[in-house]
């Protein structure tokens, strides 16, 4: 009988009171597609270091080609023909694909640049690759990127590759691609675990799945003889339906226009260059693009957080441009914005959920200064003290450094309330949160003011399913509620059943915005990677302002 290429044991693993593997027990065998399913937190992450020899098993045992194996280091974990690609890559940008694969391999041989080029090109032509292994990483797309860190790992002998959300920033095409390559390394006898939340993929690749909940080992099927409902009950332990409403609404007036916008980056290059749109209330636009094209420039610039080179971001007919996010908000305009960069920008991680709801308006929070009435018999003297009374009263209540607590620390239950988030209280720094109760903390702060526009970057990147199904019946009620909102996602599946309508972006310019009822999955790929142009297969501009409206792809 054949040997698992990896059998794990009653693996646990302890962060202090914590256990966040408990008794782990998988096979990998040889030629096997084995996805990891399992909600955020559940141990995933933790389980995969440990193979990879980034963390040490405080418990049990691992086996390798049957044979049991001491793991300590990544080194080891190459040295058994281990590898694994992270969800951010980590790559050196001023070397060359080639360069970056054979860094830090210690063969005994001379450095030859055009040895290590061909053996590159060699593995890639097996397996079925596209890369230039002369090509710079800095001018490289994000799925070749990736093609690097895989062959990265192949060079280095790994027979075991572990895929952390492989497909998170790919388009269709791209990752069917992948789909491509991955069969091809099954076919050669390799072994590999993917990790990801897409349920669709998951059905599409693997030939088993293993699921964990909670950091315990809940059991493994074969792909074949289950469904996405059957997997979804076994991460979260009660069944779930997985539909995504898209409901109904009367479209009201734009809300939020942006016209001939452009907008350089950090590095001075032009990010977003002459775009025009509108969002209306009651509707959800999506924003499709491969990741770099300009989505985070476009949010940032809208939210006053990044100077604009020209143009117009205008909400509710008022311009907003050079307005800083407190200048906006003193204005009284009613917008939010959730970044992806959740605990860098959108909260303060140190901070408790409660000191965290007074982040963005903390104003509204000082105690209440009351000032002293003033009555018209007054003696001249006493009303004068009254007047100077009131009048460095409310100076300090604008800038007092104490705050009503109280009125905080209601909010944050109103939001651990309606959103289910998991914490020990109200008083939890935001940091100690799983990934899935942060944003959940992020979103209902931002809710809790009541936009009429709701900016919001990949609002469930690495959230589980239930989380994430959570998340989109929270903007599918904003959206009933009258709020226009401007979603940037990822995943195309779900922005095809969440979005009215999906803008996309290629290099900072629109291809074209669409109804996504009336498109495929397939031809947002295209568009995504500029070889479907809508505008110029409709014969007419897009994005041009007409009657305080903007053209679309009726």
């Amino acid at each position: 009988m054949q040997q698992p290429a990896l059998e794990l044991s009653n693996i646990t693993k302890y962060f202090g009171p914590v256990v966040a593997n408990n008794g782990i027990n998988l096979t990998l065998e040889k030629g096997e597609i084995l996805a990891l399913l399992g909600e955020n937190g559940s141990g995933k992450t933790t389980l995969m270091n440990m193979i990879s020899g980034i963390y040490y098993p405080d418990e049990g045992q691992i086996k390798v080609n049957g044979r049991e194996v001491v793991i300590s280091s990544p080194d080891d974990a190459f040295k058994l023909g281990i590898g694994m690609v992270h969800q951010h890559f980590k790559l050196i940008d001023i070397f060359t694909a080639a360069q970056n694969i054979v860094l830090g391999v210690k063969d005994g041989k001379r450095y030859s640049i055009s040895r290590s080029n061909g053996e590159v090109a060699a593995i890639a032509q097996k397996y079925g690759f596209e890369i230039d292994p002369k090509k710079k990483i800095y001018d490289m797309s994000v799925s070749e990127k990736q093609t690097v860190e895989i062959i990265k790992v192949l060079y280095r002998g790994a027979d075991i590759l572990i895929l952390d959300e492989p497909t998170a920033v790919l388009t269709p095409q791209e990752t069917q691609k992948l789909f491509s390559v991955m069969r091809a390394m099954k076919a050669d006898g390799k072994s590999i675990i993917i990790i990801t939340h897409k349920l669709n993929e998951v059905m599409e690749i693997s030939d088993r799945v293993a699921v964990l909940r909670k950091g315990e080992y809940i059991g493994c099927v074969k792909t074949s003889e289950t469904t996405k409902d059957a997997l979804t009950e076994m991460m979260v332990g009660q069944k779930i339906v997985l539909n995504i409403e898209r409901p109904e609404t009367e479209i009201d007036r734009p809300l939020l226009e942006i016209r001939n916008l452009t907008v350089k980056s950090d590095e001075g290059s032009v990010a977003i260059e002459d775009l025009s749109f509108f969002i209306r209330g009651g509707e959800i636009l999506g924003v499709a693009g491969i990741a770099g094209c300009g989505q985070r420039e476009l949010c940032e610039a809208i939210a006053g957080l990044r100077k604009i080179e020209s143009g117009g971001i205008y909400h509710e007919g008022e311009s907003i441009v050079g307005l800083s996010p407190k200048e906006i908000y003193k204005k009284g305009i009613a917008m939010s914005f959730i970044p992806e960069d959740r605990l860098g920008m959108g909260l303060a991680p140190s901070l408790s959920i409660t000191d965290n709801m007074m982040v963005k308006n903390y104003q509204d929070h000082t105690m209440g200064f009351k000032p002293l009435e003033i009555k018209e018999d007054e003696k001249p003297f006493k009303a004068f003290l009254k007047r100077i009374y009131n009048a460095v009263g409310s100076f300090f209540d604008r800038h007092s450094p104490f705050v009503n607590r109280r009125v905080a620390r209601a909010e944050a239950e109103q939001v651990i309330k309606e959103l289910d988030v998991v914490t020990p209280s109200t008083e939890t720094p935001v940091r100690r949160l799983s990934g899935g109760n942060v944003q959940k903390v992020l979103l209902g702060r931002e809710i809790l003011t009541d936009p009429n526009v709701l900016i919001t970057a990949y609002p469930v990147r690495g959230l589980d399913i239930n989380s994430s199904y959570l998340i989109y019946d929270i903007l599918n009620r904003r959206k009933e509620a009258g709020t226009g909102v401007l979603f940037i996602g990822e995943d195309l599946d779900v922005m095809l059943a969440l979005c009215d309508k999906i803008m996309v972006l290629c290099h900072g310019r629109m291809m074209g915005v669409v109804h996504a009822d009336r498109t495929t999955k397939e031809r947002l790929g295209l568009m995504m990677t500029g070889a479907l142009d809508v505008a110029e297969e409709k014969g007419k501009p897009m994005g041009v302002a007409k009657d305080t409206r903007i053209e679309e792809d009726e």
